[in-house]
């Protein structure tokens, strides 16, 4: 290939050319779009790699594009297809007067790249790293790379979800992730159960879901949450987790949430029976 080295910068990105890979590194600038600056960086195998294109783009550039295996990357895995043009990682905008030379790098890579229409048999390029956290409506979604937490905002979360209380999900109790792009209608984050059973349909009733809305999950965050989770998921065993106890709460913490109930119970949310279990499950963890 081209020396070892070799950077095309374009706009909000440059790939840097490598034996075996192509490192992309993306800026940090205002006018960057947010996904690319909460990457920061990719590196990708050219296994992984399927195929280059060139074509004309908008207001005198062209674009570069690497177009990926299936299932060799976990973030557009957990995407599926609902990235914008303008969010697209792997698509390097660079101004006309540049063709040549991005023609010249397309060459390269291309006489390099194997068959690579089959699915990759595994992930070949590293998800986000976790921890990882983001604010949806209903809840704080966090990871720190073996289990999921969600824990419900009295202000956004169903009674259904109040009722359940905060949920804890080792990956190994995972078979995989379902993300809905906030950009769309109804954006989600559910989690898929390996145990196979039903789960509502409505993600505002999952306890296993936490739902989307304006300026909260946003694709910067949820996305890379998204792909790490999925990432440790196909990495982790069908072994079943062992359950941790609790960690306490502060009591601070139980006493507002015992207030929230209270709320919910007043409103006729929860009934006199489901009131009493739950504050005494908090008043437990105390």
């Amino acid at each position: 290939m081209s020396r070892m080295g070799d950077v095309l910068a374009g706009f909000h990105a440059a790939w840097e050319f490598e034996s075996d890979s192509v490192l992309i590194r993306y800026e940090r600038g205002l006018r960057t779009p947010r996904l690319f600056q909460a990457l920061g960086e990719r590196r990708v195998p050219l296994e992984a790699i399927s195929g280059v294109t060139l074509a004309p783009g908008k207001r005198g550039t062209v674009v570069l594009r690497a177009e990926l295996r299936a299932g060799a990357d976990p973030l557009l895995e957990a995407a599926a297809g609902q990235l914008k043009e303008g969010c697209d990682p792997y698509r390097l905008v660079l101004p006309a007067e540049k063709e040549t030379l991005a023609e010249y790098y397309a060459d390269e890579l291309k006489s390099l790249l194997s068959d690579g229409s089959a699915p990759a048999d595994g992930f070949l390029v590293s998800a986000p790293e976790a921890p990882r956290q983001f604010k949806a409506y209903d809840a704080k979604a966090s990871f720190d790379g073996k289990t999921v937490a969600f824990r419900w905002f009295w202000t956004g979360a169903s009674s259904e979800k109040w009722k359940a209380g905060d949920q804890s999900f080792p990956v190994a109790e995972l078979a995989g992730v379902e993300w809905r792009s906030p950009e769309f209608f109804e954006g989600h984050l559910r989690l898929v159960r390996r145990n196979g059973d039903a789960q509502p349909a409505q993600p505002d009733q999952d306890p296993a879901a936490v739902v989307f809305g304006l300026g909260y999950g946003p694709v910067h965050e949820s996305l890379p949450f998204a792909a790490a989770v999925l990432q440790a998921v196909r990495s982790s065993g069908p072994a079943a987790a062992v359950s941790a106890g609790a960690p306490r709460r502060d009591p601070a913490d139980i006493a507002e949430r015992i207030r929230h109930l209270g709320e919910l119970h007043q409103a006729g949310l929860v009934t006199d029976k489901e009131f009493s279990v739950k504050k005494a499950e908090l008043l437990a963890e105390l």
